[in-house]
């Protein structure tokens, strides 16, 4: 009877796992971005980028950052499968000093519901 029961598993189960979708899944090429030395007053747009590496949509439900000076915006539209998406950052360069901030995303990714991305930089006085 064990004989049986362990050839039913090895013959039943990988039948199982065939059949499973893996879901919605993200994978970012950076969760962080180092702006550098930056002057004040200059560009502070950077782009996060990330891939739907799953077999399901990835929808970005809210993206909130830790503070007024950074600005985030997430994609309207789901990502589909094998498509890639961004989230934007607008840091205020106009504020003078070392920054660290984080940028935190939730998603309907079952493993990753909430993501915490960082910007980090320092803005010189001209």
């Amino acid at each position: 009877m064990k004989r049986f029961a362990l050839l039913a598993f090895f013959i039943f189960a990988p039948l199982f796992l065939i059949g499973q979708e893996k879901g919605a899944l993200i994978s970012f090429e950076t969760d962080t971005i180092d702006y550098g030395e930056i002057a004040k007053g200059s560009d502070g747009v950077r782009t996060f980028t990330f891939e739907n590496i799953g077999d399901a949509p990835i929808e970005i439900q809210n993206v909130r950052s830790s503070c007024g000076c950074t600005v985030p915006n997430k994609p309207k539209a789901p990502i589909p499968p094998g498509e890639k998406g961004e989230i934007q950052v607008k840091y205020d360069t106009n504020r003078v000093g070392i920054f660290r901030k984080t940028i935190t995303v939730n998603t309907n990714v079952p493993t990753a519901a909430i993501i915490a991305l960082k910007i980090k930089g320092n803005v010189l006085a001209n």
